[in-house]
């Protein structure tokens, strides 16, 4: 009987404990939500959890607007480098082009110093080509009937500080003219040693890159003649004029059967560098 009314007492305490509970429960939670010093704020939550948001965003904004500068400055670089270079490369070819221009002033500077110490009339011209189908191997000049050149007239050039015999005309047109080197196989100039004025016949090997050749000097000339002598056209024969340099004696060569001798001779022309030359004319420099 006792223990019948123990469980009835409990039944009936069963729910009200329950509502207490909940109702401590709930207070204990106000209590807590209504106090400074709960520690869990919810606003400070929500703030934190935005500026995260927020700082994120702008982090990645950040990102994307530096890369998209980046590349657009990269692009600016690259063509303002583009810019630099071809401006580089157009002072050097000013210059390249200014020294050709100071090269060419002092070459027609020297030219001219020669044409104003010539006595006798000529014909300033320059080299615009060669004729290797020709028979003669021809040099070709921008001067021609027009400007007085006529065939068989002497050319010459002063090159290295130094005056040397280039030819003789041996065709002319209106405007240009062809030259035969003395080179030439063709070539025969009367000639004499400039100091012990003996003569003889100068005549070309048929290329630039070979000496001439002196024949017909005669042999009792060898023990006046050393390497190194300069030898000049006499002006015989009425083509070359006088006193023209053709070269300086390079090797002699003698038999003692032979009644003359022969020397080789290195012009004083370098043909590969020829770029003026100077016909001359009949009869004295006016003025």
């Amino acid at each position: 009987m006792a223990i019948r009314e123990k469980k009835k007492y409990r039944s009936r305490l069963g729910p009200a404990s329950y509502v207490f509970a909940a109702l401590v429960l709930g207070s204990f939670s106000l209590l807590l939500f209504s106090t400074r010093s709960f520690v869990v704020d919810v606003k400070d939550m929500g703030l934190s959890l935005f500026s995260g948001m927020r700082g994120g965003i702008h982090g990645l904004s950040s990102f994307v607007s530096r890369t998209v500068l980046s590349v657009r400055e990269l692009s600016t670089l690259r063509r303002e480098y583009t810019e630099l270079a071809d401006r580089v490369a157009r002072y050097e070819q000013l210059e390249r082009t200014a020294a050709e221009i100071r090269q060419e002033n002092l070459r027609l500077k020297e030219q001219l110093g020669f044409s104003r110490s010539l006595t006798y009339r000529h014909i300033p011209a320059e080299i615009i080509g060669r004729d290797p189908d020709n028979l003669f191997s021809a040099l070709v000049i921008n001067k021609g009937r027009q400007s007085g050149v006529e065939n068989n007239m002497a050319v010459i050039a002063w090159q290295n500080g130094a005056q040397g015999l280039v030819g003789k005309v041996i065709q002319t047109g209106q405007f240009e003219s062809l030259v035969m080197p003395v080179y030439d196989v063709s070539s025969f100039v009367a000639s004499r040693f400039s100091v012990s004025r003996y003569d003889g016949i100068v005549e070309g090997q048929g290329s630039p890159d070979l000496p001439l050749r002196m024949r017909f000097i005669q042999k009792r000339a060898r023990d006046e003649i050393s390497r190194g002598d300069l030898i000049v056209s006499n002006g015989m024969g009425g083509v070359y004029p006088g006193g023209i340099t053709l070269g300086r004696v390079n090797a002699v060569h003698y038999q003692e059967n032979e009644i003359s001798m022969e020397v080789e001779l290195e012009t004083v022309i370098d043909f590969s560098r020829l770029e003026y030359v100077f016909v001359i004319g009949q009869g004295e420099q006016d003025g």
